[in-house]
């Protein structure tokens, strides 16, 4: 990885990154990139570790794997927003068919990322998440519906 690859363009900030994943090499290759990156991280091995963590914490992003031990990343979703956490969550799965990533975007997630990814793909989507308004859970469009798919 080159060093023009950065989470923010102002290095003074610290963005909390909650990591949950089950994989260990690939959680603990994260959190070095991140950290390098300037990312406070903290990781969750399973579902509910990262469920009470994204629930009981404030961070600024959650990376969450889609296959985890326990409760899978789809649950710990909806669980996240249903306790009205409107932090953005990053989706990582090897589940990439066009319904898996619509399932986890339903469930809450801000976007999906499928493995295996690159490093300089996921500090870009993390990038552009930090960049988004957070949307308070009542300005969400409750209309909008899978029907409106366009071809």
């Amino acid at each position: 990885m080159n060093g023009t690859v950065s989470i923010h363009e102002n290095r003074d900030m610290t963005m909390r990154t909650l990591v949950i994943e089950d994989d260990e090499r690939l959680r603990r290759a994260m959190r070095r990139v991140l950290e390098r990156e300037g990312c406070a991280v903290e990781e969750a091995p399973d579902g509910l570790t990262g469920l009470e963590a994204a629930v009981g914490r404030e961070f600024d992003l959650v990376i969450l794997d889609v296959l985890l031990p326990g409760l899978n990343g789809i649950k710990v979703c909806r669980a996240v927003r249903a306790a009205g956490v409107t932090t953005p969550i990053l989706m990582l799965t090897a589940l990439g068919a066009v319904e898996d990533r619509v399932t986890g975007l339903d469930a809450g997630a801000d976007d999906y990322l499928g493995k295996p990814f690159s490093f300089d793909e996921l500090l870009a989507r993390m990038r552009a998440l930090s960049r988004r308004p957070r949307l308070r859970p009542q300005k969400r469009c409750s209309h909008m519906k899978n029907s409106h798919l366009i071809s």
